[in-house]
């Protein structure tokens, strides 16, 4: 388990949607400092937030933040993109620029900032996962949640020892920016970040955000035409 009361905590994708939501519920619930990073530090615009220039897919970027963050205990990675590329028949490069974002952009935060949460007494990482991370629907954008769910597993098991955990949370559609064009039920951005904050708090290992996360997560026993009714014909 780990306190939110008196923590520093590094927020990627801080500016906007869930991210600017975490930083505003990390603050109410007694953050001692908040990260709050975006590609134009210019746009988080929480009064209390710390902005902080990051690209997660940028090497030479996540090595900056890290050092000019070195009192962070929690780490949320919450920047992602969804380019939804089509595995056959799109540009190698779009699931490339996916997988940058969603899998490795995490992976090198979470390296560099690990020495520092260790150092500093040990802490937490939450890692921003979807329901698309069980359910292929959505070409890149599913395959690399998939990645990264498999990259949050193992991450747990590694940094046990070090003192520091591990949680993923999965969410279906949210009302940010990123769900604009969807037509169905959403859940808001606040409920999102309090849930993830609970997971924090009580040392969650997964975090199932809304009602269609879980109905999936459950049919992941079920034959495939549970998940994929087009297969059963």
């Amino acid at each position: 388990m780990t306190n939110i009361e008196g923590s520093v905590v590094l927020v990627t994708g801080g500016s906007r949607g869930i991210g600017r939501a975490l930083v505003e519920a990390l603050y109410e619930r007694g953050a001692k400092k908040v990260y709050a990073t975006a590609r134009d530090p210019k746009t988080v615009t929480h009064p209390d937030a710390v902005p902080l220039a990051l690209e997660v897919s940028d090497p030479a970027s996540v090595a900056a933040a890290a050092e000019q963050a070195q009192d962070v205990t929690i780490v949320i990675n919450n920047a992602g993109a969804s380019v939804n590329a089509n595995l056959l028949d799109s540009p190698i490069e779009d699931i490339r620029r996916e997988f940058e974002t969603n899998f490795y952009g995490p992976l090198l935060v979470t390296r560099a900032f690990v020495p520092i949460i260790e150092r500093n007494g040990g802490g937490h990482i939450l890692n921003f996962h979807s329901v698309l991370s069980w359910i292929g629907l959505a070409g890149s954008y599913s395959a690399s949640k998939a990645a990264f769910w498999s990259q949050t597993n193992s991450l747990r098991l590694d940094l046990k020892p070090r003192g520091i955990e591990v949680t993923g949370l999965h969410v279906g559609y949210v009302d940010t920016d990123m769900a604009a064009h969807v037509d169905a039920p959403k859940s808001t951005p606040e409920s999102v970040a309090a849930q993830a904050l609970d997971g924090i708090e009580v040392g969650a290992f997964e975090v199932l955000a809304d009602d269609l996360t879980r109905q999936v997560k459950a049919g992941l026993s079920a034959e495939g035409g549970a998940l994929y009714p087009q297969l059963a014909a």
